[in-house]
């Protein structure tokens, strides 16, 4: 909690697409993926999804994609968790997928894959792999979601024959938060490395020859496929993902194996003592989970409450125990006495719930990471060490468009780590939780003031399960008045890729339409294409103001177009920070939009995660946002595992908005856009601001146009961008939404101070363009094509043309506080072609540690 969730080191950090300055946080998830790989004894592993059941969705997908079964089913064991079926259920129907529950005698059917548990949702440790023999037989691909802290004393997925295992890290050292968020996982074999979903780390090299991390298979990213992805994941859960991944390397195997084996003796203990009061369990085997066989199963949820205890009501016969690291002997003997057993003498030697034949006897988690801090001044040594290789918003500016890398107030961040918040469970009773839903509700009412709305739902846990959620509730509009054939949704060439992907998804097709010169949606297209569409018009997605970084004039026209036809208007509100207190989306025209709360409302970005992507509907979509998970009778089913997605990062967004009020928010929607007009006027001379609105402003971000320049000089984007690290900054983005461009986006959170000392820089490195392009300087062997500059370059043999200083401190100011690259510029190629996504085992670190 306070060295890695409460650091602000690690959570202001974005997400490491320039991988020199981000070489901590990149370690740290490469420790996560080693973790992942070597407890479910898989090669590959990502470096985190959203949650279980999403990972669940992502897997059966994938599973699809690579499966040699010419069917459209997919087998769901009966006994895994609710939510996460329910999470299943919302992915599978708009893309055709039959979803086929129950037991094993169903495989004698083809499938093209199958999920089964380990442990099972009611506690069951089982042989799967006679089943999974049955779905290879069909061509079918297996899945296994399955538990960490079970890998420790289990068979892992891999032995008992899994193609995928996905679970959710919540019990390494990551608090339950009301749901999340908490960093799930997807692993596999290494030929399904390229189909993985979400992010992977991986080692390259850079131009020295020195190990260098990276993110690898960077051309999967949904940016760049768009329509063609198939994911619309984009944000993870980077900063959890970084604590679970710590806490495996502060408990290493043993420790870890010691806590697995202590909640296990607990959960058998527990067993015995029921048994011996006379209860009947549904299952011989378990882990940490027993499920109780009762004849009332609420009468025994009371008195499991009356003495202090949660249990799960699991069906009308039974009810569920957990034990985890925090359970005591004292927790046994008392909730065994609720329930009517008879507590064991501590000193005897209950049975083991673990089969003999299922027991793990293979090596793991044998790297040096997972050896070597013992002690606390080494692990915070080794947190330390990790911090200061990175670049995140407590050192400097990150001035990314669209990306809103804003002030993350210390005071909004305080009541995450307060118990009442960070330790509550996503399904605790509803009289457990009023304080915990009236902040909900209070916050929902409040963004559906601001964006004009008349519901928010803060369920999607992130920006791109929030589009996926806006999509189904327009996909289920159309079909409840017997429109079902409207299937086709419009979304502009310079739309993020997520946006197409997220439309995919959703049982859409796609059809792009172009930008005008001034960046604007072209009006005239959008008019042909919806001539074209006819009745099959199902929707537009547009982004206001636009990605270009313009307030568009002709949007209230469109929206009033694409209602005319019978369509939906989605509005995605990735540029609300534009918007707040000055404008509504709900009130120009939009039926819909997904908020990002990392965005324009606080929540940091964590090195790539947590995200929050609420929606926002219009009062005809109010029936079809998604639902419960547990609530079988929504409409639209759940598009996260839990009620509320990621709530234990709520309170950030509603302290922001408590402590700002409406006269704060728009004054910084204000000087948000003051900012931005701001750095393109003071560029322009140097860049050329490639597009302005109407009145030749810009809205809240600018792009800065490099084309030119590198047709006359070969500078590139790239070049700029790690210049900008020897001047202290994270590059803006890079080529999107137009190829060979910079996007550039101050924020209000950013003084004059900042602002300036980034507009000189970037009038500092135009003067070095200008050497190159004067010939005073082979762009080969200039700074711009060195950069960025580590210390160990500066410091050794200098023939460059350039001075050794102008390379270490290009402006007088940097000579006062200097942050050096670990890494000089990392040879992405070299790590695509040789992938490597995990830490070297122990033996290779023989005579270093």
């Amino acid at each position: 909690a306070r060295n890695v969730l409460e650091n602000p080191a690690w959570y202001t950090a974005y997400t490491p697409y320039q991988p020199e300055i981000s070489q901590g946080r990149l370690e740290a998830l490469l420790n996560f993926q080693t973790m992942v790989t070597e407890l479910t004894g898989l090669d590959v592993a990502n470096a985190s999804l959203l949650d279980e059941g999403t990972a669940a969705a992502e897997a059966m997908t994938m599973a699809r994609r690579r499966s040699k079964a010419n069917t459209d089913r997919f087998f769901v064991h009966h006994d895994i968790h609710p939510q996460t079926l329910a999470v299943l259920r919302t992915r599978a129907d708009p893309i055709g997928i039959e979803l086929v529950v129950g037991d094993v005698e169903l495989l004698e059917h083809p499938v093209f894959g199958a999920l089964f548990s380990v442990p099972t949702s009611t506690g069951a440790v089982l042989d799967w792999r006679s089943a999974i023999d049955a779905v290879h037989g069909h061509g079918g691909v297996a899945v296994v979601t399955t538990d960490p802290l079970a890998c420790l004393l289990l068979m892992s997925p891999a032995d008992l024959g899994a193609d995928i295992a996905v679970g959710s890290a919540q019990r390494f050292g990551v608090p339950m938060g009301y749901g999340g968020p908490h960093a799930a996982f997807v692993a596999a074999g290494e030929s399904a490395a390229r189909a993985l979903p979400g992010r992977i780390v991986g080692v390259s090299n850079d131009t020295e020859g020195r190990p260098a991390l990276r993110l690898a298979l960077q051309t999967r990213e949904q940016h760049i496929r768009r329509e063609k992805a198939t994911s619309n994941i984009c944000t993870s859960q980077v900063l959890l993902a970084n604590i679970a991944g710590l806490y495996a390397a502060w408990h290493g195997r043993d420790g870890l194996t010691r806590i697995a084996e202590r909640v296990h003796r607990l959960a058998s203990l527990a067993a015995a003592g029921l048994r011996a009061g006379g209860c009947s369990l549904r299952h011989d085997t378990w882990f940490d989970t027993i499920t109780v066989e009762v004849a009332n199963p609420d009468a025994e949820v009371a008195a499991a409450l009356d003495a202090g205890f949660n249990v799960r009501r699991v069906d009308d016969g039974a009810i569920g125990l957990t034990f985890d690291e925090t359970s005591t002997l004292a927790v046994v003997d008392a909730v065994v006495a609720a329930l009517g057993g008879a507590p064991l003498p501590h000193s005897e030697i209950p049975d083991d719930g673990v089969p003999p034949a299922l027991r793990r006897t293979d090596e793991f988690l044998g790297q040096a990471v997972f050896a070597r801090y013992r002690s606390e001044h080494e692990m915070l040594r080794y947190l330390r060490r990790l911090a200061d290789r990175d670049l995140a918003l407590d050192r400097t500016m990150i001035p990314l468009g669209s990306c809103t890398m804003k002030l993350n107030a210390t005071s909004e961040m305080i009541p995450i780590s307060w118990p009442e918040f960070s330790d509550l469970h996503p399904y605790a009773p509803a009289e457990q939780t009023t304080g915990y839903r009236e902040m909900i509700d209070d916050l929902e009412r409040r963004l559906a003031a601001l964006t004009g709305y008349d519901r928010v739902t803060v369920q999607p846990n992130a920006g791109s399960q929030g589009e996926l959620a806006g999509l189904l509730a327009i996909r289920a509009y159309h079909r409840s008045r017997d429109e079902a054939q409207r299937t086709i949704c419009l979304i502009p060439s310079s739309a993020h890729g997520t946006n197409a992907a997220s439309a995919v998804m959703a049982g859409f097709q796609v059809m792009v339409v172009g930008c005008d010169d001034g960046g604007n949606v072209d009006l005239d297209d959008v008019r042909r294409s919806v001539d074209s569409a006819g009745d099959r018009l199902g929707a537009i997605m547009i982004t206001y103001p636009s990605t270009h970084g313009v307030f568009e004039a002709g949007v209230t026209e469109l929206c009033d177009l694409i209602h005319r036809a019978g369509g939906q208007v989605y509005v995605d509100g990735a540029n609300l920070n534009a918007l707040v207190g000055h404008a509504r989306p709900g009130a120009f025209g939009a039926d819909v939009s997904h908020l990002n709360l990392h965005k324009t409302f606080c929540i940091p970005h964590g090195g790539g995660g947590p995200g929050v992507g609420p929606i926002g509907v219009r009062a005809h979509l109010e029936p079809f946002l998604p639902g419960n998970p547990l609530d079988s009778d929504a409409t639209v089913g759940a598009v996260s595992a839990a009620p509320f997605g990621s709530a234990g990062i709520l309170p950030i967004s509603w302290m922001y908005i408590e402590m700002m009020g409406g006269r704060g928010l728009a004054r910084a929607t204000a000087i948000a856009i003051l900012s931005a007009n701001y750095v393109a006027n003071r560029l322009d001379a140097h860049f050329p601001v490639l597009y302005r609105g109407a009145h030749g402003r810009v809205g809240h971000e600018c792009i800065v146009d490099l084309r030119d320049l590198t047709k006359t000089t070969g500078v590139s984007v790239d070049d700029v961008a790690k210049r900008l690290i020897d001047y202290g900054f994270h590059a803006p983005t890079m080529s999107f939404p137009v190829a060979g461009t910079l996007m550039i986006e101050p924020t209000e959170s950013e003084d004059l101070v900042e602002l300036d000392r980034f507009c000189d820089a970037m009038v500092a490195i135009r003067s070095e363009i200008d050497r190159v392009a004067d010939g005073a300087w082979p762009l080969d062997d200039s700074p711009l094509r060195h950069a960025p500059h580590t210390a160990e370059e500066l410091i050794g043999a200098w023939d460059r043309p350039y001075p050794r200083e102008l390379g270490a401190f290009p402006l007088p100011s940097l000579r006062v506080s200097k942050y050096f690259p670990p890494v000089s510029r990392i040879d992405g190629a070299y790590g695509d072609r040789n992938l490597v996504c995990s830490c070297e085992p122990l033996e290779a670190y023989a005579g270093r540690l």
